[in-house]
């Protein structure tokens, strides 16, 4: 039996240890050094490393620039978490329903999660910059002669009209997924009890799917406060930096100014404040669920 036992933990150790090695080398080694940096002086690129203690923390919270970052981040997060939300429900709930075109349609909201979003910074910098002017010219409507992409407060929806886009096909399938979960003899009985369809939604269906809420909230907010590719194709941070997410300017500050400690320093600050919001929000929400 012991030898049986054994064979089984070496097997198992066999099939983990690749995937637990690359963990360790590229996330566990990384996120420790990223830890020392933070309280040490280097440009990334001398030899010359010297001990900073806590002034990189001290410098942090007086940079403006950084201010402006966090706060661009968390009112993105904020909303594009919402909207996300609201359009990957709203879709699965529409081709939850027993529609000819249903398999086609969720093929093809899906579709976009599929391409990188790199790709897609790009595909819709296009659309902004040469095709939403010959709407315009089309149209005569005036927010297609907008310049989107150069203008602070367009270039910021432009990034969430884009996240919309990119992610709502991805939640649609968690929620599709948790809906066909939804027993029919429920809402078959409240319905004969007298409830309309907004009140089964509200008080029936919403409850049941909760676990599903937490969990593409839990995606929402990471994929938020991680942003970089579509915000690097897209808008570069601009215009005049209004723009810049903390993802986008940690890589400035480590590979174009030579900052690398301080770069690491907002990365530990960005770190602990996403795993706090995401820790508080997994308990609020889990407290709440139902019971399926």
């Amino acid at each position: 039996m012991k030898q049986t036992s054994l064979r089984k933990h070496l097997i198992y150790f066999a099939f983990v240890s690749p995937a637990l090695l690359l963990f360790t080398l590229i996330i566990v080694f990384p996120f420790f050094r990223a830890i020392l940096f933070s309280f040490q002086d280097w440009d990334g690129i001398s030899s010359n490393i010297e001990w900073a203690g806590w002034d990189n923390y001290i410098t942090l919270f007086h940079d403006k620039a950084f201010l402006k970052s966090f706060l661009f981040t968390l009112k993105y997060v904020a909303v594009g978490t919402i909207l996300v939300n609201i359009a990957g429900f709203f879709l699965a709930f529409a081709l939850n329903f027993a529609l000819k075109s249903k398999n086609i349609l969720r093929t093809v909201y899906f579709m976009p999660h599929v391409i990188g979003p790199l790709i897609i910074g790009f595909i819709w910098q296009f659309i902004f910059t040469q095709v939403f002017p010959n709407l315009a010219d089309l149209t005569g409507w005036g927010i297609f002669e907008k310049s989107w992409l150069a203008m602070p407060n367009y270039a910021f929806w432009a990034l969430i009209i884009v996240n919309v886009w990119y992610t709502a096909g991805y939640l649609m399938v968690i929620y599709i997924a948790a809906l066909q979960g939804v027993s029919p003899d429920l809402l078959e009985a409240a319905e004969i009890d007298g409830a309309n369809s907004w009140q089964r939604l509200w008080f029936m269906v919403l409850p049941l799917v909760r676990p599903a809420i937490t969990i593409c909230l839990f995606l929402a907010i990471t994929n938020g406060f991680k942003v970089f590719d579509l915000n690097f194709a897209l808008t570069k941070g601009g215009p005049f930096g209004s723009t810049e997410s903390l993802a986008l300017q940690i890589y400035q500050d480590a590979f174009s100014n030579n900052q690398y400690t301080l770069a690491s320093t907002k990365a530990i600050v960005f770190f602990v404040v996403l795993a706090s919001i995401t820790l508080i929000q997994v308990f609020v929400m889990k407290r709440k669920e139902v019971e399926m």
